[in-house]
């Protein structure tokens, strides 16, 4: 599924689809069209993942759904018998059902609706008995690293590796927005040369694109993104994920990087339509006798309806000797000289 050349692209729903089966459906939708190889979203089972205490805390932020944060976030959660919609419109649009287990119900949720991808979020980093329990899945597993320390990452990743082929290790900074000045992608190059046997990538939360393109110049090769449908909607991710034009852009732009680095082939260099129309061609500047030596004071150039001596080759004309007359304005020509 991941590759070490080719750029592996997941579209982070998260809980951005508001606790609606329809627009999550429509994420599904619209970000595969824009170029998305996962679509990724959050499952959580509230009353198991916070204790009661926290469950009934107040909640009084701009961005709350309901009163008390337990009920906020049962608000922003898919419904189970919502699972295989969505996993069924993902094989329709030929993109891969991906889902953070943030709890052991959930894990089991997922495990049985049988998602392709499973994604281990930064706050399970070093979270070894849970990380044991998404290993034996034996499922493509995405881990962020964000918040971490390499202590803790080799931990996981050694655990991971003894039951799975494929395991993604994610530079993420737990910033939410990320400031560009924060976004250390530099780390990307460690994480390569410290875990050679997985798939190394970037999960931002930038509110920009050059994220991407960047990322994938520093090695990286899996990319998170968190999208929206709507940044103005409500709700904590809206306002630094890409809309589906961001998205768009992110996809094409990395995917272009690699195919700007090549060098262009020799053979192809002067043979340019730009060349070929307005390239100059070497002239006589003055008139040259038949046996007369070729030096730089006797040649100019001229723009002709096709091209003879490119002026670039003045070089092997210069130090040669003219078989022939040349007038001043005539074109040289390779025939012209011993």
């Amino acid at each position: 599924m991941f590759s070490h050349t080719d750029p592996f692209i997941i579209a982070e729903v998260g809980q951005n689809h508001q606790g609606d089966l329809e627009k999550a459906r429509e994420y599904i939708r619209v970000f595969a069209h824009e170029g998305a190889n996962a679509i990724k979203f959050q499952t959580r089972n509230n009353k198991y993942l916070f204790s009661k205490e926290a469950y009934d805390t107040q909640y009084n932020s701009e961005n709350a759904f309901s009163k008390t944060y337990g009920a906020h976030r049962e608000y922003l959660e898919l419904k189970t018998e919502w699972y295989p919609i969505l996993k069924a419109d993902c094989i329709e649009y030929d993109v891969k059902f991906m889902s953070t287990p943030f709890d052991e119900p959930s894990l089991d949720l997922l495990q049985h609706v049988g998602v392709d991808l499973v994604k281990i979020a930064s706050f399970d980093l070093g979270n070894l008995p849970f990380i044991h329990r998404v290993a034996k899945l034996n499922k493509p597993i995405v881990m962020s690293v964000g918040g971490g320390s390499f202590e803790q990452i080799r931990s996981s990743v050694d655990i991971l590796l003894a039951h799975c082929n494929e395991v993604a290790i994610l530079h993420c900074v737990s910033e939410y927005p990320c400031e560009y000045n924060r976004l250390g992608l530099e780390n990307i190059k460690l994480l390569i040369k410290e875990f050679p046997k997985c798939f190394i990538g970037s999960s931002d939360h930038f509110n920009g694109t050059l994220s991407g393109p960047v990322a994938f110049l520093q090695g990286a090769r899996i990319f998170e993104k968190h999208v929206t449908l709507n940044r103005a909607w409500k709700g904590t991710d809206h306002s630094f994920a890409l809309e589906p034009e961001g998205f768009r852009k992110f996809v094409r732009d990395i995917n272009r990087v690699g195919r700007m680095l090549p060098t262009k082939p020799a053979s192809d260099l002067g043979n340019e339509k730009v060349f070929k129309k307005l390239g100059k061609s070497l002239v006589a500047l003055l008139d040259i006798k038949e046996g007369d030596l070729i030096t730089w004071e006797m040649l100019s150039g001229k723009i002709f309806g096709e091209q003879f001596i490119p002026v670039r080759e003045s070089s092997r004309v210069i130090g040669r000797r003219a078989k022939k007359n040349i007038d001043s304005g005539q074109a040289i020509k390779y025939d012209d000289l011993y």
